[in-house]
């Protein structure tokens, strides 16, 4: 009985891993159990992740900087001065218009430097006298120049006194008379000038016409304001580059003379014109019938004074508000002297400029 019980087969013990038919049934409905409910809470947790992913998408796309237009050059060739005059004064009226040809396109940005700090660079309308003007100006600064035709010849940095710088000035009167007759006050600045003040505070009284004297000779702090007396010519020394005008009969009536004047005096080699002495013919012709407004000195000084009577500048420091960079001749000189005398904003300033530092 031993023997046989010795030889008997003995089963293997069980595995300690086996499952029971039983036990694999209970587990396997666990499984899936336990699947369903991961399934449903993964949708579940996408669900609630939704509006979250939604709401960052949005954020993200309005963020996202705007398509940028191509440029157009046929938009702008189309480009009327009615057009652009409305751009620039945006509903306040006035207009500050500056005539500019490629070469003079580095005193545009330094010229910009100040106008932008004053915050008035918005009425800024750039009169192109080339087509490489008009494209470089509303390439970065769309909307602030325009073309009137005919465009002069393709030019150069003309110097005082040339046919060329005759021709390029010519077109001024013109210029602000078209935008007088479309109803807004005009502001007109040469480019080799800056702003270290707001001119309009001296612009509130509702004269005509206003102007700065060219002539370096002080004058006391309260001089008059009336068109100063003829001078050797038989005319006055009033400056060109700086004006403002009213949309007023008067003003355009100067304008008109302004017109006349340069027709009877065009220029030629013997005489060298340019538009300046017929504009001083305009305002002594007209001065009985126009309300004349000469702009205090000591706020805006002429080259021949501010750059030459260190004593003056000093007497009269904090009252400067637009300085001409006139009495010199020559592209590079006019840049050394804004340089030596820290006025070359656009070398260390650029971005204060809408153009930038362009070239």
């Amino acid at each position: 009985m031993a023997t046989s019980l010795l030889h008997q087969r003995q089963k293997p013990p069980s595995d300690p891993h086996q499952i029971s038919p039983r036990s694999a049934s209970s587990f396997s409905t666990f499984n899936l159990r336990q699947r369903t409910a991961s399934l449903f809470g993964r949708a579940g947790l996408l669900l609630a992740l939704l509006p979250l992913l939604l709401l960052l998408f949005l954020l993200l796309s309005s963020s996202s900087p705007p398509q940028q237009q191509p440029f157009s050059a046929s938009r702008w060739r189309d480009y009327t001065l009615a057009d652009a005059a409305s751009f620039a004064a945006n509903g306040t009226g006035t207009v500050i218009v500056c005539a500019v040809s490629q070469p003079y396109l580095p005193f545009l940005a330094n010229w910009l430097i100040g106008v932008s700090r004053q915050r008035h660079q918005d009425k800024v309308l750039v009169i192109a006298e080339d087509y490489a003007t008009l494209y470089a100006v509303n390439r970065r600064w769309p909307g602030h120049a325009v073309l009137v035709p005919p465009a002069p010849d393709a030019q150069s940095a003309h110097k005082f006194g040339s046919q060329g710088f005759f021709n390029f000035t010519s077109r001024r009167p013109r210029h602000l008379l078209n935008i007088l007759e479309l109803g807004y006050s005009v502001m007109y600045n040469d480019v080799d000038m800056v702003w270290l003040g707001d001119p309009f505070q001296y612009l509130k009284e509702k004269h005509d016409v206003y102007f700065t004297d060219d002539m370096t000779a002080v004058k006391p702090l309260d001089h008059p304001h009336s068109l100063p007396p003829p001078g050797k010519k038989g005319r006055t020394y009033i400056c060109s580059c700086m004006i403002y005008l009213r949309p007023t009969n008067g003003a355009k009536l100067v304008m008109k003379k302004w017109i006349e004047e340069l027709t009877a005096q065009p220029w030629s080699k013997k005489a060298k014109a340019n538009d300046q002495p017929a504009f001083n013919w305009a305002l002594n012709k007209t001065a009985g019938q126009v309300d004349l407004y000469l702009l205090p000195q000591a706020a805006f000084p002429s080259g021949g004074l501010y750059f030459k009577n260190e004593t003056w500048v000093k007497e009269t420091k904090g009252m400067h508000v637009i300085i001409h960079n006139n009495y010199i001749t020559g592209f590079e000189k006019k840049i050394k002297r804004f340089q030596e005398y820290g006025l070359w904003f656009v070398d260390d300033h650029s971005d204060d400029s809408p153009l930038g530092k362009i070239v």
